[in-house]
């Protein structure tokens, strides 16, 4: 496609500007100005922004869903994934140490000096 454009004051110097500030040609920096506006005019209609029109907007009728989230979540993978998830909050106890534990014999008392 051959395009012709008029240019002219500010537009213009923006022009100028970014054909020296990258050694480019005008119709390269034209191309590549394209290509920007276009990369960002498709990443505000998909991606989260698109998503963000779907978040909110289902009524499940449950007034817990904030505070119990990660924990709703969890039963649903685990019955999806047939899989028992461990609770959210669970206290992890660390695995006993490979090697027997055996206590300290008690300290012995100094006995004083020249005696036993």
């Amino acid at each position: 496609m051959r395009v012709n454009a008029r240019f002219e004051g500010e537009a213009e110097q923006q022009l100028n500007y970014l054909a020296e500030a990258t050694g480019l040609g005008v119709s390269e920096v034209l191309r590549t100005s394209v290509q920007h506006y276009y990369d960002q005019m498709r990443a505000r209609r998909s991606g989260l922004a698109h998503f963000s029109a779907f978040v909110g907007q289902g009524r499940s009728g449950r007034r817990d869903i904030a505070s119990n989230y990660k924990a709703l979540l969890a039963e649903g993978w685990a019955g999806k994934h047939q899989y028992h998830a461990p609770a959210v909050h669970a206290v992890h106890e660390p695995d006993p140490p490979p090697w027997p534990t055996q206590p300290k014999p008690p300290a012995r008392a100094k006995s004083p000096r020249g005696g036993a």
